[in-house]
């Protein structure tokens, strides 16, 4: 609960400064870390990758699955997402969906919030992605010695 709270602070502190332009160098470099995470830890289920970039306080509220830690959120990654090659997963961010907020502590960007709506299909070989929900997304990444880490992710609105 007590994560829950700074993040809402978090949220709300951040209109203070505003959303960065999507020329923004933070805007830029957050842009290509979704496209990366997602990529290779969705995707391609790069587990070790994925393992590198999720804090290990890891919160995960989902509309559908619940709450999950770090724990839990690799053990679904490994069953669903990765759990079979014959019909996999793949998850395609609106790009013109995202925005990027600042979070800044005495002055000095420690993290920022992303928020955007992606779309997810199935991937079969041989065959066309068939889409199958979309989605969207808040995720809060925070800055451990210059490396983006996921920290707290909100998923929902999912739809058909």
């Amino acid at each position: 609960m007590k994560k829950l709270l700074i993040f809402i602070a978090c949220c709300q502190s951040s209109i203070l400064f505003g959303q960065v332009s999507a020329e923004s160098e933070l805007f830029i470099s957050l842009k290509a870390q979704d496209s990366t995470f997602f990529e290779r830890g969705f995707n391609q289920c790069d587990l070790e990758y994925l393992e590198s970039v999720v804090a290990d306080d890891l919160r995960f509220y989902h509309d559908q699955s619940g709450v999950q830690d770090r724990k839990v959120f690799f053990e679904n990654t490994k069953k669903y997402i990765c759990g079979s090659s014959d019909q996999k997963p793949i998850r395609k961010v609106e790009e013109s969906s995202l925005v990027v907020y600042p979070l800044y502590q005495n002055g000095n960007l420690y993290g920022a919030i992303q928020h955007g709506e992606h779309h997810f299909y199935i991937r079969e070989n041989g065959k066309e992605d068939v889409y199958t929900s979309s989605a969207k997304f808040t995720h809060v990444w925070l800055l451990e010695n210059e490396v983006w880490k996921l920290s707290e992710v909100l998923s929902y609105d999912h739809r058909n």
